[in-house]
């Protein structure tokens, strides 16, 4: 029964989606280009606010927790695991204030409105899955600006997506680089649930009434062994996951 609710509901969020895709990207375009980057960071903030806020349509429920105080005046490395899609919004959004920039794949770069602009424009960087040498100079030149600018990078160190709620190992190189490029930067594990549920039944219908939470875990120090480093963030961000199928 459910699953047949879902259809009707997720054509109407789809159109919502795709609509506040399509209002953004102009003025994304405006703010860039006459008045700059806040007023971009500004716009592209209020873009996954509404992008977060359509999942509401199909019954996601949110819950952001976050106990530390997590200083705005220095770069940040925020390590996530990576359920799907729709992790991202809620992490722009509820980390704002901070700046996040994404290591993403080069693909996403063009042809979806608001989306590829913001990745072209916005500071994040676009890697090539299929070219090693590309994808560690982006993600080495990631870490250089978070360095320079004091914003913040987020990594998914799984390497691609789970479909089903349990994490992946830890691909350590890409991490690796963004630690030894943005050496003064506080790492930030997060975990995520239930992002995965939103795309249980595949592309379409989405899944509904899904609660999705995101936990921000103790932050961490760079303190110069990172291979320890790496594990003791791993093992933090799995420590958190407990939705599984």
């Amino acid at each position: 029964m459910q699953k047949l609710l879902a259809y009707p509901l997720s054509v109407i969020y789809l159109l919502c989606f795709g609509l506040v895709l399509l209002i953004f990207h102009p003025i994304q375009w405006v703010c860039f280009n006459l008045f700059g980057y806040e007023a971009h960071k500004r716009s592209v903030s209020f873009l996954n606010f509404s992008l977060l806020n359509t999942t509401r349509l199909i019954g996601t429920r949110y819950t952001f927790r976050n106990s530390y105080q997590i200083p705005k005046n220095r770069p940040l490395i925020i390590v996530s695991n990576h359920q799907s899609m729709y992790d991202i919004p809620p992490l722009v959004w509820y980390l704002r204030a901070y700046h996040p920039k994404f290591v993403s794949k080069i693909e996403l770069g063009k042809g979806i409105p608001s989306v590829s602009y913001n990745l072209r424009h916005g500071g994040s960087v676009l890697i090539d899955r299929k070219d090693s040498k590309q994808a560690l100079r982006e993600i080495a030149k990631l870490g250089i600006y978070i360095e320079k600018h004091k914003r913040s990078a987020v990594i998914f160190p799984e390497g691609t997506r789970s479909r089903n709620g349990h994490p992946r190992k830890f691909q350590p190189t890409g991490l690796k680089i963004l630690l030894k490029k943005a050496p003064s930067a506080l790492i930030i594990p997060i975990s995520i649930n239930g992002s995965w549920r939103l795309l249980k039944y595949g592309k379409f219908p989405n899944g509904l009434f899904s609660k999705f939470t995101l936990d921000i875990h103790e932050p961490i120090e760079n303190k110069g062994n990172l291979d320890e480093l790496i594990a003791l963030t791993e093992e933090k961000v799995f420590s958190g996951i407990t939705d599984f199928k």
